[in-house]
């Protein structure tokens, strides 16, 4: 699929210059740009998804950890402890 877009022209100099500089093409250069953004912002999107998620089920049935519960857990974890997660209550 073939997709144009309009640069200024101090971007399409500042894509050239490092082109050049990393042997590459100005082409390439854009495509691995736009491909991690997208990449990026679909984890933002992921993580706030399961944020949202999480935040429906605790107001739903109200099980939670404790900020001193969770991060006794990581504390733990940063250790080399790995108990598992621990279990969730009201």
């Amino acid at each position: 699929m073939a997709t144009s877009i309009k640069l200024d022209d101090d971007l399409k100099s500042r894509i050239q210059h490092l082109a050049e500089l990393r042997h590459r093409s100005a082409h390439w250069i854009m495509r691995e740009a736009i491909r991690d953004y997208v990449e990026r912002e679909e984890k933002r999107e992921a993580f706030k998804q399961d944020a949202l998620n999480a935040w429906e089920a605790y107001q739903n049935n109200g099980l939670h950890l404790t900020l001193e519960e969770a991060d006794a857990w990581l504390a733990k974890l940063e250790g080399g402890e790995d108990d598992g997660v621990p279990e969730c209550h009201n």
